[in-house]
């Protein structure tokens, strides 16, 4: 069923949200919507409270680490956790209470999926434990595709997302997330056709974010996707700085669910 997902972006130790396609190496024209005053335990606290699983920690660049950690020891197996995750450090997170890893710059080696990376990932988590983060840049309208982009969605990749694509990569995970990386953050609508796709092609759990203004777009994204795709909405939420999605209705919304 449709649920909604809570995030917890993390930008040099702080909980931010940002808009996607600003992010570089060197940090210029980079566009920040909100920056909380709060911790990133201090959301993690709160999902705790009103059992909000399956919420991802994004750790935006260097320096994150410790944020990241607070969050996953305040809500021990809620939270999965990204950025910057490989097969040497993945333990580590799992040890600290992730629920899952979230991989996708690694298993990319000059821009093409390096197989002998996924594996050496799957032999740490198993499928159990690994989400793969498939985010992607619409490459053509007509027909719709799209390409992952990977190091911080700066760099698009040969891989498209297809039927063939998700099948074969789910052998090796449990969840799919993907972002919308053209239109992450910058609350003018959903990509419809992307979460259209995934509902009908891949064959394991997936969150789709990206875009998301109001509360109408969780209905929307439950009903487009036949109840099958998750929703993750950061920007648009009253609790970082939005005022289009109050996040006690995105609580009561997963509550009819159930």
């Amino acid at each position: 069923m449709t649920l909604f997902r809570p995030c917890i972006d993390i930008h040099d130790g702080k909980v931010k949200q940002i808009v996607g396609s600003s992010l570089s190496d060197s940090g210029a024209g980079l566009k920040t919507n909100f920056e909380s005053e709060h911790s990133a335990g201090y959301f993690a606290e709160m999902y705790k409270r009103d059992c909000v699983k399956g919420g991802h920690v994004i750790m935006l660049g260097k320096g994150n680490v410790e944020a990241a950690k607070e969050a996953l020891a305040a809500y021990p197996g809620g939270l999965q956790v990204g950025g910057g995750i490989t097969n040497e450090n993945a333990q580590q997170y799992l040890d600290a209470g992730a629920s899952h890893v979230i991989v996708t710059s690694y298993l990319f080696v000059d821009g093409k999926l390096d197989k002998d990376r996924l594996e050496a990932m799957f032999k740490v988590t198993g499928k159990k434990h690994l989400v793969l983060d498939l985010s992607c840049k619409r490459t053509s309208s007509n027909p719709p595709r799209w390409n992952v982009a990977t190091n911080r969605w700066q760099t698009l990749t040969p891989t498209e997302i297809t039927a063939e694509s998700l099948k074969e990569l789910a052998n090796y995970c449990d969840e799919f997330l993907i972002h919308a990386a053209d239109v992450e953050g910058k609350q003018q609508g959903m990509d419809e056709e992307l979460i259209k796709f995934l509902a009908e092609n891949s064959p394991i759990p997936v969150t789709y974010a990206g875009g998301a203004k109001n509360l109408d777009d969780l209905y929307r994204c439950k009903e487009i996707s036949n109840n099958k795709v998750d929703l993750t909405i950061g920007s648009a939420l009253d609790i970082f700085g939005g005022s289009g999605v109050k996040y006690n209705d995105c609580i009561t919304f997963n509550k009819s669910q159930r």
